[in-house]
């Protein structure tokens, strides 16, 4: 765990020192013909002179970098962490208790099913023989309660 603790610090310090040195350095074309357009050279990818000690400084810093990023990578992994499929793997193979106070439902079977159809069918037959009649009383009552029950206002 101290070794971790010591990776990730020394990580830290390199982020920093990194970001520093390629902050400070100057860029290609940064002197006066580069702002007039005339930094181009003979070569593809810019003059190529002695490499400076801030150039140096970026290449250790990025190498150490890298050398810390894969440690940390490959401590991290060593530890007792686990994917969450692996922790509820076994909690998912016991049966879940229901303490629900809701009585069981009961589903009907193939034959209850079409014995209330067929009862429904028997019932939706016999009102349809005496309709004629009650729409006639329905009509009547409806409009003489209407006016009849509508209180005087005076």
């Amino acid at each position: 765990m101290l070794l971790y603790y010591a990776i990730a610090t020394l990580h830290v310090i390199v982020c920093i020192i990194l970001v520093l040195v390629v902050l400070l350095q100057s860029g290609k074309g940064a002197d006066l013909a580069g702002a007039f357009g005339g930094g181009a050279t003979q070569t593809a990818f810019g003059s190529r002179g002695p490499a400076s000690f801030l150039s140096k400084m970026t290449t250790i810093a990025a190498v150490i970098f890298m050398v810390t990023s894969i440690g940390l990578s490959m401590i991290s992994t060593k530890t007792e962490s686990k994917s969450i499929l692996e922790t509820t793997k076994g909690q998912a193979s016991q049966p879940v208790k229901k303490q629900s106070s809701a009585p069981p439902v009961n589903v009907p079977t193939k034959e209850q099913i079409r014995m209330q159809q067929e009862a429904a069918e028997a019932a939706k037959q016999k009102p349809e023989a005496a309709p004629t009649a009650a729409p006639a009383a329905g009509k009547e009552t409806s409009t003489k309660p209407a006016e009849s029950n509508a209180p005087a206002k005076k």
